[in-house]
């Protein structure tokens, strides 16, 4: 048996409302093998469970551990070599990003997220060229640096059957490039292409490789609306059914997805869904910028989840989601990192402020964001959005022990006045290096800068030396690709919205019904 008393000046079970939060004054959290048995006053609790180890102190603001529910990568699209370009230009531009070992990948991205605080990860991962025992591989890689570094993980991999660089079939894309790249480039996407059944034989080999493992689950992942066809879509969901996992989808991330809906159903990327009943609560909606006020009434209504990347967004010039319309229709909204943060790293404090602070939109009526309502998003929401559920995302009898032990002098020195609210400071002020611990399963894995499972110094080392070496040849060939390629696909879009589409506001979501 393994147990731990974690005592604290504040208890951060969760948000009560978008103004409050629950909160128990000098109070204590005790887990017993991985999950939460009792949480109340401190001085009872010490006298409760007297020679239990004991973590935290009157300085310990102790909060449920963060979800990031939208992650892809662990070094950086920027660190490899492609700017922040507008999404659709972006996926030309990774074409020529560096190989390196998804282990030592997996654990990069891993220390920054459990050093702000994330204890679970919802990992998307793609891009892998096949054959399918080669995608398997690289999958079976991600996970296992999940489990060795101590991290709660959802895993699953993005299907993408067609249509896998610009918004048209491959071949009609391909024919109009000119001779010396058509071909190559042919080449290149048809290793990335996967049979819809070979996806599904890969969630069927994941999930029985799982099997036993408490840290890490599966699930599925259809990419988006213009990488899977109807039938894909419909195939996905009666697979998701039948094992009772949850479903995440990238949709409507920019104006051109917007589009691309339009033109192949007729109505809204969201109604579409609906009519094909994959929407409600097992589904999660990646970004959302471009929803209309009558899809978020669909999605609420329905019980979908929506994932909000605040930083991705603004980063590939998606636009602004409508955070303040899915809260005043009750949308489940969680809170993702996508590939990296503002400032090019996985800090979920960071993200919790750019959220709180970005849709503040002009007026003085109650309709923008709060701290409770960030917390919500970064903890209870997220975790809905992933197969743990109820399991993980606030601080009760019967959940899991992942916690966050934040140090209020270290967030708040030299001064900070009482008038607010100890939460609303927190997040305003509080930075990684008031994360004193990180705690996923009652383990903790994080304590003082130092990483209980894994040396990071000599992980950071490793990658760095795998990075100096020079560009292989296959790495060499798909860098050069790309930019040949870069310009043809830039064309592909100059023209798409012209037609059809008038110029669109940054941030008018009324202007989108």
């Amino acid at each position: 048996m393994s147990e731990t008393l974690i005592v604290a000046g504040w208890v951060v079970k969760g948000a009560a409302d978008r103004h409050s939060a629950d909160v128990i004054r000098d109070g204590a959290l005790y887990q017993r093998d991985g999950v939460i048995v009792e949480i109340g006053d401190a001085q009872e609790m010490l006298a409760k469970y007297p020679d239990a180890p004991r973590l935290g102190s009157p300085d310990t603001v102790l909060m449920p551990g963060f979800v990031n529910s939208h992650h892809h990568v662990g070094l950086t699209p920027l660190q490899l070599g492609s700017p922040d370009h507008a999404l659709e230009l972006w996926f030309a531009s990774r074409m020529g990003a560096r190989e390196i070992d998804l282990y030592l990948d997996t654990l990069y991205s891993a220390f920054e997220m459990i050093a702000s605080g994330i204890t679970t990860v919802q990992h998307i991962h793609g891009w892998r060229p096949g054959p399918l025992s080669a995608v398997h591989g690289a999958a079976s890689r991600v996970l296992q640096a999940y489990r060795d570094i101590g991290m709660r993980a959802s895993y699953s991999f993005a299907v993408r059957e067609q249509n896998l660089l610009v918004y048209e079939a491959n071949d009609d894309f391909v024919k109009r490039l000119p001779a010396d790249i058509g071909p190559k480039l042919a080449a290149h996407l048809k290793a990335q292409q996967i049979p819809l059944a070979e996806h599904l034989q890969l969630f069927d080999m994941l999930t029985k490789g799982n099997e036993g493992q408490s840290l890490t689950k599966i699930q599925l992942a259809p990419a988006n609306l213009h990488w899977c066809g109807d039938e894909a879509l419909l195939a996905i969901k009666e697979h998701a059914g039948k094992h009772g996992v949850p479903m995440h989808m990238h949709l409507l991330e920019t104006a051109y997805q917007k589009e691309y809906a339009r033109r192949r159903t007729g109505k809204t990327a969201v109604a579409h869904l609906n009519d094909l009943g994959l929407l409600g609560p097992s589904l999660t909606l990646g970004h959302g910028v471009w929803l209309t006020e009558e899809d978020i009434e669909m999605v609420a209504h329905t019980g979908t989840c929506i994932c909000h990347n605040c930083s991705s967004n603004l980063r590939l010039r998606s636009g602004v989601a409508p955070l303040n319309a899915f809260a005043k229709y009750g949308v489940t909204v969680g809170m993702g990192l996508d590939e990296a943060g503002i400032n090019e790293d996985r800090d979920m404090l960071q993200e919790m402020r750019l959220a709180l602070r970005v849709h503040r939109t002009p007026g003085m009526d109650d309709d923008v964001p709060t701290c409770p309502q960030i917390l919500k998003m970064a903890t209870e929401d997220g975790a809905r959005t992933t197969p743990f559920g109820k399991q993980i995302g606030r601080l009760e009898a019967g959940r899991l022990a992942d916690v966050v032990l934040m140090n209020w002098k270290t967030a708040t020195y030299p001064y900070q006045d009482d008038d607010v609210p100890m939460l609303d400071a927190l997040m305003q002020r509080g930075k990684t290096n008031a994360v004193d611990a990180v705690m996923i399963a009652g383990d903790v894995v994080y304590q003082d800068g130092r990483f209980a499972h894994v040396d990071r110094d000599a992980v950071l080392k490793e990658i760095e030396e795998v990075l100096a070496k020079p560009r292989n040849p296959q790495e060499q060939a798909r860098r050069e690709l790309g930019k040949a390629v870069f310009p043809h696909v830039k064309a592909f879009y100059r023209d798409y919205l012209a037609q059809t589409l008038p110029r669109q506001p940054f941030y008018a979501p009324s202007s989108r019904n």
